[in-house]
């Protein structure tokens, strides 16, 4: 229990502390942002602060910091360590710098940041990749609340009966102005959202669980080894690529910069705290490593989240907890498939203020995503955390390239150049030995891995040592 109270206290003063350098080193001013100067009542409307707080951490949430701690946490408490010092190092510093530059932007999408910084390859590849990104997302958050909500429900109301519901949610949250419903409703579920992880915890202190106290050593019941394996499992929580796609909708809706690291900073150190909860409850619910493991795949992951929650705190408390777990996909899923809408409104040069040109993205984008909610939840959750990770990585770099171009001290740029190195090398690791990569064995996915993150690194050396000279 002290690790995971240090760990909390340790994301809180990451947040008072690092999170200050991050914002200083941008350097928000007064100018006037894109939702006062480009407000068309649909995707820039203004937000007050504290709901444009609540509406990214929805955003960003997910079943990621919940599902995705769950599995992590089948690797020992060594998983606290990558929640917090990813968070606070990597996946704050992520969605701060990709909402801001986004914001300097005109809330432009990461994908057209990509084309800005990195050239114009870039931008038609990230084009792709993040739309496909998002389909799977949105799709895989469409399942899994699905079977949350079946088991909460009379048996004739099953799972397809509750993703057609949700789909059907998903095409009005997608088409309608972003202060319509997911203004009005996100800020009620954040507040759910935070009484559920409020309630977990209260739930390990009074049941007496044992919390296991942070150790350097693998615990994984299947001898999955750490790298890459954890890095991927355990993305929502502590940095997630996923976020670059999310970001650039709010910053359409900030009212002050300096309102940023509140907000998109602020967001992600409070998605680390629910996924440190939920990794602890794993472990100390079912005793060990094992038992959670065991549970994951007999029950699933929806299975495990509803044993848990009623184990901890009884049938209402429960009941209470799951509807919070329902909210974090759904509420990150709808804004999926607005994100897709909007990047290809980017694309395809379609005013979105005409429902028209709304309708004309949307219902494609939801088709597709009905057609592969037929697929394994498991194949898809493989696929989405590869494809998350690796688009924090090309983030990360988006904002290496910015810091380079734009700041007057070049070696400012290793805030994010350290991270983007980091996550090369889990992304190109991953790739080449899962089962859904190259199935390369480790003695040879390692350095091959290794050695293409530090191709990476020293191309970015060389352009750091070029913009020193230019600026000379």
């Amino acid at each position: 229990m002290i690790s995971l109270i240090l760990s909390f206290i340790v994301l809180i003063v990451g947040y008072m502390i690092y999170g200050r350098i991050v914002e200083k080193t941008f350097a928000p001013d007064d100018r006037q942002t894109p939702a006062i100067r480009l407000n068309d009542g649909v995707d820039y409307v203004p937000m007050k602060t504290w709901k444009a707080f609540l509406v990214q951490l929805l955003n960003i949430a997910g079943t990621g910091p919940i599902f995705g701690a769950l599995m992590g946490a089948c690797f020992g408490p060594v998983v606290f360590l990558w929640i917090v010092f990813g968070s606070i190092l990597g996946g704050a510093v992520h969605d701060y710098m990709v909402g801001m530059i986004s914001e300097r932007h005109d809330g432009k999408s990461i994908a057209e940041l990509s084309g800005i910084y990195l050239g114009n390859g870039a931008k038609w590849g990230m084009r792709v990749f993040s739309v496909l990104l998002l389909l799977l997302t949105g799709t895989v958050f469409v399942t899994s609340p699905a079977a949350l909500i079946a088991n909460l429900t009379p048996e004739a109301l099953n799972v397809p009966f509750w993703v057609i519901v949700i789909l059907a949610y998903y095409v009005l949250a997608t088409l309608l102005p972003i202060d319509k419903i997911i203004g009005k409703l996100y800020p009620v579920f954040g507040v759910t959202l935070i009484l559920m992880a409020s309630g977990i915890m209260f739930g390990i202190i009074k049941g007496g669980y044992a919390v296991p106290e942070i150790r350097l050593e693998n615990l994984h019941p299947e001898g999955l080894p750490i790298w890459p394996y954890m890095f991927v499992t355990v993305a929502c929580g502590a940095i997630s690529g996923f976020h670059a796609t999310q970001s650039p909708m709010i910053s359409k809706c900030i009212t002050s910069e300096k309102e940023g690291r509140k907000i998109f900073y602020g967001a992600m150190i409070c998605e680390s705290v629910i996924a440190l909860v939920w990794a602890a409850g794993g472990v100390a619910f079912y005793g060990a490593t094992g038992g959670l493991n065991e549970a994951i795949s007999s029950l699933g992951q929806s299975g495990v989240v509803y044993d848990i929650s009623t184990g901890m705190l009884g049938q209402v408390g429960g009941v209470l907890a799951i509807v919070g777990v329902i909210a974090c996909p759904i509420t990150s899923g709808d804004t999926a498939f607005r994100s897709a809408r909007l990047i290809l409104s980017e694309l395809t040069g379609l005013n979105q203020k005409p429902i028209k040109n709304r309708l004309i993205i949307t219902l494609p984008l939801l088709g597709a995503g009905a057609v592969l909610t037929q697929l394994d939840f498991t194949i898809l959750w493989r696929y989405f955390s590869w494809s998350n990770q690796t688009l924090a990585m090309i983030s990360l770099w988006v904002a290496t390239a910015y810091l380079l171009k734009t700041e007057e001290n070049k070696l400012i740029s290793l805030m994010t150049a350290l991270p983007a190195t980091f996550m090369s090398g889990v992304s190109m690791t991953y790739i080449m030995m899962a089962k859904e990569g190259l199935r390369i064995s480790r003695a040879i996915g390692y350095p091959i891995g290794a050695a293409l993150a530090a191709g990476f690194f020293v191309f970015y050396l060389v352009r750091l040592r070029k913009a020193q000279k230019g600026q000379g």
